[in-house]
């Protein structure tokens, strides 16, 4: 028997919400905020649902649903996340995609799943201040690399000139950037020092040569402190470094390729700690050697991506530190 009256499978984005619901097959788009939210309240009394028996079902967006969860926490509505690939196995072969259709495949797998089901803990925190905190931080990074560009086009432009009043302002407001920064990553292990369990998995994790700070903080943001996804396969595929066969019949014979639809600022940073964890790390360097010898390097720098996903999980799974070279006892 189900635990709940109405299932409600969401498709979120940036600025909208499509919601369908699975039992009276109705559907509604309504905007990702305060007015969409009043919106959707109206709608479910209109059609009878109430929405403190019902289960919502979203895909993980990785943010966009937070203002989304605020509102279901702040009404005691029960919700889960589910990675977009889990909802996609489970339902086969399927035809067709857009929102409207999105929405109603994940309440049907929020009906077909229900036994199974259980509703998210509530949002932590810390892990909303990791993530403003990086967002802030990714925006002034930005901020400075438009500035770099514009000062070495000036530079090659009209040559070195300390009169120059637009590269001069630039390297001010560059610098200023810079202090900011710091602050920021200041005050973000601040955070993180604070709660117990959000340090140990921070230094688990940053235990792996190739993973600093950046890397382990966008790692505690994203997966919520190793919550939000089950296991790495399922994170790897979230950043963007599992590839996918890519052939049908006879007719198509293309080779494995990752898919667009990814977290790009994630993948970027491990990027970084991809290529630092090939020069540092003697297995990781030994295993990149042998690979280039038959794969192309962005394919490698993949795998080794990969690689470090999943000793980040390892870590925190067994609650040690990373140990280069160990061997198991005999």
């Amino acid at each position: 028997m189900k635990k709940w009256s109405f299932t409600l499978g969401v498709d979120v984005s940036k600025n909208t919400l499509d919601i369908h619901c699975a039992e009276l097959n109705q559907y509604i788009r309504i905007n990702n905020g305060t007015e969409g939210f009043l919106q959707l309240i109206k709608w479910c009394k209109n059609l009878k649902i109430d929405l403190n028996m019902s289960f919502v079902v979203m895909e993980y967006t990785g943010g966009y649903e937070y203002k989304f969860i605020q509102f279901c926490e702040s009404h005691t509505i029960l919700y889960t996340r589910i990675p977009g690939l889990t909802i996609k196995n489970s339902l086969g072969i399927t035809r067709g995609k857009n929102d409207k259709v999105d929405a109603s495949r994940i309440s049907q797998y929020g009906d077909e799943k229900h036994k199974s089901l259980k509703a998210d803990k509530p949002l932590n925190p810390v892990i909303m201040s990791l993530k403003e905190l990086l967002s802030f931080r990714k925006r002034l990074v930005r901020e400075n690399a438009g500035y770099m560009a514009t000062i070495k086009e000036r530079r090659h432009m009209y040559g070195e000139n300390s009169k120059d009043i637009i590269v001069k302002k630039l390297l001010q407001k560059q610098k200023a950037n810079i202090r900011d920064i710091q602050a920021i990553e200041l005050e973000m292990m601040k955070i993180v020092q604070q709660d117990e369990t959000i340090n140990t998995n921070y230094n688990l994790i940053t235990s792996i040569k190739g993973i600093g700070k950046v890397n382990g903080l966008m790692t505690i943001a994203y997966t919520e402190n190793f919550t939000s996804f089950n296991n790495p396969r399922s994170y790897a595929v979230y950043v963007g470094v599992i590839p996918f066969d890519h052939s049908s019949g006879t007719s198509i014979k293309g080779r494995k390729r990752v898919s667009h639809i990814a977290n790009k600022e994630l993948k970027q940073e491990l990027n970084q700690a991809a290529r630092s964890a090939m020069e540092w790390d003697k297995e990781m360097r030994n295993y990149g050697e042998n690979k280039l010898k038959t794969k192309c390097y962005k394919i490698v720098l993949n795998n080794i991506k990969f690689k470090l996903i999943l000793r980040m999980f390892a870590v925190v799974k067994k609650g040690e530190m990373y140990v280069e070279n160990y061997q198991k006892a005999a």
